[in-house]
């Protein structure tokens, strides 16, 4: 029952959730990125490149020779896959970039709202109301009679 009460815990802390709601953003993100780069960018570089497409480059290692890595792998072919490699380069270079862009955005955010914070603190405190001034010199002006 303690090993089941630890979990609980575990799984209801803060830490916990925002890091499954990261981890779906994450996956959400990667599918959005992943389409980006195969169906937005990849075309126009294949078109630049005379039809080639990088999903299909790939170097056998098995004897024979094969139009496409599809039919390769079909074959059961051992291959180097490195125009796959060329495009999970490309997915990780531009979700590194989104990324660069939201944690500046994120951090310039920050430290405006921490700048903010700062002057508030370091502002001197509003002057009392003109009755409360009136008050304290009366106290003072009795005191200084009194004493």
């Amino acid at each position: 029952m303690r090993l089941m009460s630890e979990f609980r815990q575990f799984a209801v802390k803060g830490n916990a959730i925002d890091l499954a709601v990261g981890v779906v953003i994450g996956v959400a993100f990667g599918a959005i990125v992943n389409s980006l780069v195969k169906d937005i960018i990849m075309p126009p570089i294949g078109y630049v490149t005379g039809g080639l497409d990088f999903s299909d480059l790939f170097l056998t290692l098995s004897q024979g020779e094969f139009p496409s890595l599809a039919a390769a792998t079909q074959a059961g072919a051992a291959t180097i896959n490195y125009g796959v490699f060329i495009n999970t380069l490309i997915n990780f270079l531009i979700v590194a970039w989104a990324l660069f862009f939201v944690l500046r955005a994120i951090t310039r955010v920050r430290v405006k709202f921490e700048t903010q914070e700062r002057a508030a603190a370091a502002a001197p405190p509003p002057a009392p109301p003109r009755s409360e001034m009136l008050l304290a010199e009366i106290r003072d002006l009795l005191k200084a009679r009194s004493g």
